[in-house]
Order: C-alpha cells, then sequence, then structure tokens
C-alpha cells in the first residue's frame, strides 16, 4: 500500500510540473501514464485478493 501511494504522488507531482513548465509536456502525459498503471496494477492486485478470500 506505501508503494502505491507513493507511486500516486510521484504521478502527481509530475504531472503538475509538466503543466506548469513550458516544454515539459512530456512530464505531464508521462505522469498520466504512470498513474493509470498504478491504478490499474492496484485494481487487479485487490480483485485476485478478494476472490482469494471467498
Amino acid at each position: 500500500m506505501t508503494l502505491f501511494l507513493l507511486v500516486v504522488i510521484i504521478a502527481i507531482a509530475l504531472g503538475l510540473v509538466g503543466a506548469v513548465a513550458h516544454g515539459l509536456f512530456y512530464l505531464l502525459v508521462l505522469g498520466i501514464v504512470l498513474l493509470v498503471a498504478d491504478l490499474l496494477f492496484f485494481g487487479t492486485r485487490f480483485t485476485r485478493r478478494n476472490r482469494a478470500h471467498r
């Protein structure tokens, strides 16, 4: 869970820097991709854990 929150914070920071700084649009895209990948990873891990308990 700590790793998930750390990656979310990094993704938000990259997105903010990419949105504010001129010419660093790729950081915004990288932050968005990182956030989506992290959410997908957390979602699959969470659903697998719930299936194992049933």
